[in-house]
């Protein structure tokens, strides 16, 4: 780890992810949380509880927040809808903004994040998904041309909906989950709700990385969303590249949580190549291989994450002190082409057609 100290503020608590990411900051050895901020005290109660806050390191005001504590960077994580706006906000400070999943709700809203940027700024979109054990080590055999040039990849991910847990993944009640979904920015869409908002963005740009950045051609998409609520709890997409078909199938209702029991289907991803296939589930011990050599299968060790590469908050300062590039799904260029993926998987099932590729926003 470096010598210098991390200034690091904690704004806007719409979703549930900012006590994981906080948590990640207090236990990096060069980090220090100045500040927490919401405009609603009470979503911060946790935070401050966790973390030994004090109240003169707690605001509702994002401008006095960033005024009074100046810090390095900022980790953002507000409804999906007021990625940009919040962008647009924190950004004339001159922090570095670490962006919680997704990076918009579309990609005009994308390019209002990447234009509110001060030349060397950095943003970093953060996906969980990137930081999976299984995940990394089935980037790093693709990397090593163990199933050859990827063909096809197939993603299923979700969990049984985002009321079912608050921070730090301490679960609700089914009680709560009903009395608090009228209320929910979740289920709003007008703020970016739905599963495959949620849930999209991973497949599509975990599913780019894979790629090494390839695009799709043309993409279809159907929703369904239940009677009484604005949003859809289940979408699946199609993609098809230049290489073949691929599937992005996003669920709010899986049986179980897949960091506590993994549901059927299995959520993750399984990747079809020239030479083999791979499959890599959320959070399991293993990868499973499939190649000239074992044909049956091959089942593997997923690998040991170190330091700066084990979550978010260490990888992005990582990148500030060292002045390297920020790569992988939490480069704004892979974000960029996941997003084209979300818009026209939209405007497909909206429209109820197969679309081309959405090259610019709207």
């Amino acid at each position: 780890m470096g010598t210098k100290r991390w200034r690091v503020a904690g704004i806007n608590f719409d979703h549930l992810h900012m006590g994981d990411n906080l948590r990640m900051a207090h236990e990096h050895p060069d980090v220090d949380i100045v500040a927490v901020c919401d405009e609603q005290p009470e979503r911060m109660r946790a935070a401050i509880d966790n973390f030994g806050l004090t109240q003169e390191q707690v605001f509702t005001d994002y401008r006095l927040c960033l005024e009074q504590t100046r810090p390095d960077f900022v980790i953002l994580c507000p409804a999906t809808a007021e990625h940009g706006l919040w962008t647009e906000r924190v950004a004339p400070f001159g922090a570095h903004l670490l962006m919680e999943k997704p990076f918009a709700a579309n990609l005009a809203e994308a390019a209002r994040m990447r234009a509110a940027l001060q030349p060397g700024q950095r943003l970093a979109i953060n996906w969980p998904l990137r930081w999976y054990p299984s995940h990394a080590t089935a980037k790093r055999l693709l990397d090593e041309g163990r199933i050859g040039e990827v063909l096809e990849v197939h993603y299923y991910d979700g969990n049984r909906g985002p009321l079912w847990h608050v921070q730090d993944k301490i679960e609700t009640t089914p009680e709560w989950v009903q009395a608090n979904k009228p209320d929910s920015w979740f289920y709003k869409r007008a703020r970016g709700g739905g599963s495959l908002l949620d849930y999209l963005g991973y497949g599509a740009t975990l599913g780019t990385w894979f790629m090494n950045g390839r695009k799709p051609l043309e993409i279809i998409c159907l929703c369904d969303a239940p009677e009484g609520l604005e949003v859809d709890e289940h979408s699946i997409t199609i993609a098809r590249y230049a290489t073949g078909l691929s599937k992005f199938e996003t669920r709010w209702g899986t049986y179980t949580d897949p960091w506590t029991h993994q549901p059927q289907p299995k959520c993750g991803f399984v990747l079809v190549g020239t030479q083999g296939t791979l499959s890599s589930y959320d959070l399991e011990p293993t990868v499973r291989l499939q190649d000239a050599d074992h044909p049956d299968g091959e089942t593997l060790p997923v690998d040991t994450l170190a330091p700066p590469f084990q979550n978010p908050v260490q990888y992005f300062i990582h990148c500030l002190e060292h002045d390297l590039p920020i790569e992988g799904p939490l480069s704004v260029e892979t974000s960029w082409i996941g997003q084209q993926i979300v818009d026209t998987a939209l405007r497909s099932a909206a429209e109820k057609r197969a679309l081309p590729l959405l090259e610019h926003e709207a």
